[in-house]
């Protein structure tokens, strides 16, 4: 004779079978970024109803499928945590590794006595070429002029550069680095970056007196449209 199992005990088994617990699982656009970069995270997960996100920087979301940037580097764990109806809940993480960003930091010096140079613009060329014609300047993600100012140590920091040489060109009402590019192109040019790293260049420079004002142009320390600079003022004002 066979046993019978309990009322109780056969609804409490057909409730089990249909209980869907909580899957959590997602992918990152990436996992190995540069400070900054964002990045976007797909939610893959299954029956639930809330999601809460750690990103390992002390940063968190409730968004369903949030981006995220860490503005240091270093290795941080992404954690997703999902939660069912019925309060259970299941977790799935990743490794995210972040990189400095390619960093060039020059200083502008006056080159006999080589005091700090303030205010002054630097604009950045990818050959010697577009340096001497003014093509082609290092631009910004909004193709804007890539244009810097040295603060009251001489010092101007570009971001986001790409690991290779380029061509420094420094104007200031009385300073720029035009006469010494003519003597020798290693006073302008850098080194191939090296990626990931704070990259330092001294950028030499001689002291003028510009004819910039003479010609009717205004001077903003805040902003020089590097564009107006004509090769004629490069060599005239030697």
């Amino acid at each position: 004779m066979k046993k019978l199992i309990p009322i109780t005990i056969l609804i409490t088994l057909l409730v089990s079978s249909c209980v869907k617990y909580p899957y959590a699982d997602f992918y990152a656009s990436d996992v190995l970024v540069e400070t900054y970069q964002i990045i976007h995270f797909n939610n893959n997960s299954n029956y639930y109803d809330n999601v809460e996100w750690s990103f390992g920087d002390g940063s968190y979301s409730t968004l369903a499928n949030p981006s995220h940037h860490y503005s240091h580097p270093g290795i941080y764990t992404v954690t997703l945590t999902v939660i069912g109806h019925n309060g259970h809940t299941d977790y799935s993480s990743i490794t995210i590794e972040v990189l400095r960003q390619t960093t060039l930091e020059i200083t502008v010096l006056e080159y006999y006595n080589e005091y700090p140079v303030e205010d002054a613009s630097i604009i950045l060329y990818p050959s010697l070429y577009d340096w001497d014609h003014m093509t082609n300047p290092i631009e910004n993600g909004d193709g804007e002029v890539l244009e810097a100012f040295t603060n009251s140590q001489g010092i101007a920091t570009f971001t986001g550069l790409n690991p290779v040489s380029y061509w420094v060109d420094v104007w200031h009402d009385y300073y720029n680095n035009y006469a010494l590019a003519e003597d020798d192109e290693d006073f302008i040019r850098t080194l191939p970056l090296e990626p990931n790293m704070i990259n330092t260049f001294i950028a030499y420079v001689d002291y003028i007196e510009s004819k910039s004002k003479q010609e009717g142009r205004e001077i903003s320390k805040f902003k020089i449209v590097k564009l107006e600079r004509v090769y004629k003022e490069k060599t005239e004002s030697k």
